[in-house]
């Protein structure tokens, strides 16, 4: 029994599979972090104090020490970048908090927080001072809750009655540790007054109380008004001030009640993350990972005048702070250091003391993770200093106030924070353990994969475009068995002798198994493969010109700049620059075309076409041949012949200068997107044309931009619609402009004075409707034409309404001065398919090579980079009243990979059209699809697996992973969506 199967169902399970090795990977390379004890077995008793040297003399100090403050308020404000509070903005609009900073009694920090920037683990890392893993960027959107030791739980354990009101990420990472909470969602980014207005109508009725000990506050409105308008915007500074209004509330109400108390109190004002140039966050920038950070409190000395310079500090640092500040342990897995200007105002002794239990709780920290800590430098140094610290204390206990036991008490806090400072170093770097059992069976299947397609490439393009696999040989060989066997035992082997957890051996054993045989049956497939190949290669030919090929320069362009793309992935900063690659390959692209098409239009001599039927005959005689090579006979000959008669064809008419002119066309249409998002990193921050649209004082232009936009996409993409579906893609671009006029994006020319801004709800909700309706129309056409009748033209119309639907759904999410990525997204694929791809009768491979490139290029200039600061989040709340998980992920995924998918479906539609010509054209697109999706992933697998601890791995390198995996999936999605619409299945024959 022998299966037939066609490429594009083989690249689709190819790709399943890849799938699979790619999550395995991930998991295994984004683990958990470093940590110590659970927190059940966390709250063991402090060190006690260096021992004196000498017989006969002990302290007596083995218990935490007291609390520093009565009441602590922590007031972090999302997305507050230091220059909101330190540069002019913060003197503008936050001029209370500028008279406490520069005349109060007040400590200014610039807190630097570690990428990922996002505020799941940026409020990790304030409350446990650990560094999160990356992976947490994935769990962002529904963050479990927080089982390692932490300020929160240390805080309840010692009887601290904490209220928090705000972003309910708290809620989910703190269950049951709040007396009294209130959350609000932070992923409703439209929202930018309400989500606030319920953190601060608590405010007054909570500072007259006396019940409790902690408050915490979190304000989201600023963060959403910069995903939504970036922070230039006009709404930034009335937030600033409404923020500046909270916490002079607070603090005069702190100050008013310290006369009756013996302790001050504290307010922490911070932010969890800072807010880039296009009002996202997640990357490392400066303005991502730089936050304000304040201590106010009359327990500090008042200053005199303006700041000169800001110290930087670690955003870690803060939870040891707190915890010294309010009596608490530290937390077992912290890696910061006290801020010591906090505990400045305390006796030398108390100060000594704060330090050595921060070392002490450092140091076992890293002889839980370390197994040569004893020949660290943090560990020598804090030894070093802690016997000072003997030293000290003994001087101390035996009444020597001289200015001997100052002097020495400085020299040891200089030894304690250089030592703190080595240790907590260390640590950071050790900040995850990679899973490498999990990451090498996903390295395992990927490579298997990648080998398996570029085997079965020859097959894979030739005419019938098929395989004919075995049932019953090599899949239930012997070899598939005792590979299996084998497998499974190293499985047992590692899973038993492993020492840190690892996510593959948790897997159950059904499951585990499967993966075992997926990988033996990738195995059986690559040696089948080598097999029949290097049987092939025996049998002889009866033709020796078959095996003649000659190469384009097309061709040649596309191999070379596949393989130059590859190999610039192992340097961060071609990573960082990427789109520059890309560009450069599209504009290289084009000036290829543009020979091809001379070459075409002048240099074919009429020769060429009296020799059409000689050849026509010559490739006839060779099909025997050449079917033993697999070499596509159909489309060579297409190639060859088909590019002869196109030159007659378009020697007359207009056509002819308007085909020479689309390279050039499509190059200037290139230069202009590149001018309307600056992106990467090096660039970033350079004004482009896409900042000048967006600022308040271009609302018109924007306006004017956006219409011409949507009125151009109705003319491009309504011409293979049906009327119902013309109707309904007028009135969904109508739609979009009524939706973003709603929500304050664009104006209307009637509207003169400024109009309330809404969420826009209504409207995005008007256009779903014609998306869905175009979507299923096309859906109709779809099914009839492969149930009922296999119309070709059917199909064709029903795919093309598919595209529209996603067009029309791609210009919702868009932001306004992103519409023109849209327009010239359809007249580059109208112009190349009119003028170049029919009349130079390219194959299907290179076509849809050309697809892909087009299709990366596009991905950056909607403004994508290989930051996760790039993702547009507020894409996926369009139309949306309250957070729903499933349609944010997938209208922010959309959004995000708009530029790809839509090249991708637009390549099904072309392919499908071409059909006639080339009965396998859907199969070899499929095909070469994820042979080009598949080469990049799986060399870049094994780049970062050999550059994980490089110095840019969590920086550059694992947001670029995420970006990869995301595309892996999105693009198998793809494939199965080619194979259901390539008419030809799979069927069985007997063999």
């Amino acid at each position: 029994m022998r299966l037939r199967l066609r490429s594009g169902a083989l690249a689709a399970g190819c790709l399943l599979a890849e799938a699979l090795g790619v999550a395995l990977f991930l998991r295994g390379f984004f683990p958990l972090p470093v940590r110590s004890l659970p927190r059940g077995e966390a709250r063991a008793q402090p060190p006690a104090e260096p021992a004196p040297p000498g017989p006969g003399i002990a302290s007596n100090w083995t218990k935490i020490p007291p609390p520093l403050f009565r009441k602590v308020v922590i007031v972090l404000i999302d997305a507050l970048r230091d220059d909101f509070v330190f540069g002019s903005k913060g003197k503008q609009f936050m001029p209370y908090t500028t008279q406490v900073i520069e005349k109060g009694t007040s400590y200014s920090f610039i807190a630097e927080a570690k990428p990922p920037t996002v505020t799941m683990p940026r409020i990790k890392a304030l409350m446990t001072g650990s560094i999160p893993g990356f992976i947490d960027v994935v769990v962002n959107l529904n963050s479990p809750a927080l089982m390692s030791d932490n300020l929160i739980w240390q805080a309840k354990a010692a009887g601290k009655r904490i209220i928090f009101y705000g972003d309910d990420t708290w809620v989910k990472l703190f269950p049951k540790h709040f007396v009294e909470y209130d959350g609000t969602t932070s992923f409703f980014v439209s929202d930018f007054t309400e989500v606030d207005d319920n953190v601060t109508r608590h405010l007054d009725r909570v500072l007259k109380r006396e019940d409790w000990d902690l408050l915490i506050l979190h304000y989201l409105g600023l963060d959403h008004i910069g995903h939504m308008t970036g922070p230039n915007s006009p709404l930034v500074g009335p937030k600033l001030r409404e923020m500046d209004n909270v916490l002079k509330k607070i603090h005069i109400s702190l100050l008013s009640k310290e006369g009756e108390a013996s302790l001050p109190s504290l307010l922490v004002v911070c932010g969890d993350h800072g807010m880039s140039e296009t009002g996202s966050h997640g990357g490392s920038s400066e303005d991502e990972v730089h936050t304000p950070l304040l201590f106010i409190s009359s327990a500090f000395e008042k200053r005199s005048g303006p700041l000169t310079q800001l110290e930087l500090v670690q955003q870690t640092d803060l939870a040891s702070t707190l915890a010294v500040g309010l009596g608490l342990p530290i937390s077992r897995n912290n890696v910061g250091n006290i801020i010591l200007p906090v505990v400045g105002s305390k006796t030398m002794r108390e100060q000594l003391r704060f330090l050595h239990m921060n070392g002490f709780q450092l140091s076992t920290l890293l002889q839980e993770n370390t197994p040569a800590y004893e020949k660290d430098l943090g560990y020598e140094q804090f030894k070093i200093a802690e016997k000072s610290h003997g030293n000290w204390i003994k001087l101390y206990l035996e009444g020597n106030n001289s200015e001997i036991l100052l002097n020495l008490g400085k020299k040891v806090l200089k030894q304690y924070l250089e030592a703190l400072r080595t240790l907590s170093s260390s640590l950071s770097k050790q900040v995850a353990q990679y899973d490498m059992y999990s990451m090498m069976v996903g390295t395992v299947i990927v490579m298997e994969v990648l080998l398996l397609l570029f085997l079965s490439v020859p097959k894979a393009l030739s005419s019938r475009a098929e395989f004919e696999v075995p049932l019953s040989p090599p899949l239930f060989s012997l070899l598939f068995y005792l590979m299996c066997l084998m497998l499974c035992a190293v499985h047992v082997i590692v899973c038993t002798s492993a020492e840190s957890l690892c996510y593959f051996c948790s897997m159950s054993w059904l499951t585990a198994v499967g993966v075992m045989m997926l990988i033996s049956a990738l195995m059986c497939g690559i040696l089948s493969a080598v097999g029949k190949i290097l049987e092939n290669s025996r049998l002889p030919l009866k033709n020796p010109g078959a095996s003649s090929s000659s190469w384009s320069e097309v061709d040649v362009l596309i191999l070379a700049g596949t393989i130059g793309h590859v190999l610039s992935l192992g340097a961060s900063s071609f990573i960082e620059e990427e789109h520059q690659t890309w560009y450069f390959l599209i504009n290289t692209l084009c000036l290829a075309l543009c020979q091809e098409l001379c070459r075409n239009h002048f240099l074919l001599k009429e020769c060429d076409l009296q020799l059409g039927t000689t050849m026509k005959q010559n490739f006839d005689s060779i099909g025997e041949a050449s079917e033993c090579k697999n070499i596509d006979v159909q489309a060579a000959s297409n190639s060859k012949l088909g590019k002869a008669a196109s030159s007659a064809e378009f020697v007359k008419g207009s056509d002819k200068w308007i085909s020479l002119a689309s390279p050039w066309i499509i190059l200037i249409c290139c230069r202009l997107l590149r001018s309307l998002n600056q992106t990467g990193v090096q660039w970033a921050h350079r004004p482009d044309f896409g900042h000048w649209l967006t600022s308040s004082e271009h609302k018109s232009e924007l306006s004017v931009l956006a219409a011409i936009s949507l009125v151009m996409i109705f003319v491009l993409v309504q011409r293979r619609c049906s009327l119902v579906s013309k109707i309904a893609m007028a009135l969904g671009l109508l739609g979009v402009y009524s939706y973003r006029a709603a929500i304050g994006n664009v104006i209307f020319p009637w509207q003169h004075d400024s109009k309330d801004i809404s969420k826009g709800i209504t409207e995005a909700r008007f256009v779903y409707v014609f998306v869905l309706g175009i979507v299923f129309t096309g859906t109709k056409d779809l099914l009839k034409s492969q149930v009922i009748s296999a119309d070709s033209s059917v199909k064709s119309t029903g795919l093309w309404e598919v595209y529209s639907g996603l067009v029309l759904l791609s210009a919702l999410l868009f932001r306004p001065h992103n519409l023109p990525v849209l327009v010239f997204c359809l007249l580059i694929q109208t112009m190349m398919t009119k003028y170049i791809w029919r009349p130079l009768k390219f194959d299907a491979a290179q076509i849809t090579i050309m697809h892909y490139w087009f299709g990366q290029a596009f991905f950056y200039f909607q403004g994508n980079s290989n930051g996760i600061a790039t993702v547009d989040v507020s894409a996926g709340f369009v139309g949306l009243e309250s957070y729903v998980e499933i349609p944010a992920i997938f209208l922010t995924a959309f959004a995000t990979y708009a530029g790809p998918l839509l090249w991708a479906i637009h390549l099904l539609c072309y392919l499908s059209s071409e059909v006639s010509r080339n009965s396998a054209a859907v199969g070899h697109g499929c095909f070469c699809y994820a042979l080009m999706r598949s080469i990049p992933v799986a060399i870049y697998i094994v780049l970062v697996t050999g550059l994980r601890y490089h110095l840019f791995i969590w920086s550059v390198f694992s947001p670029k992973l995420l970006y990869e995996g995301m595309h892996v999936f999105i693009t198998a999605a793809i494939c199965l969506f080619f194979t259901a619409m390539d008419q030809n299945h799979s069927q069985k024959v007997q063999g």
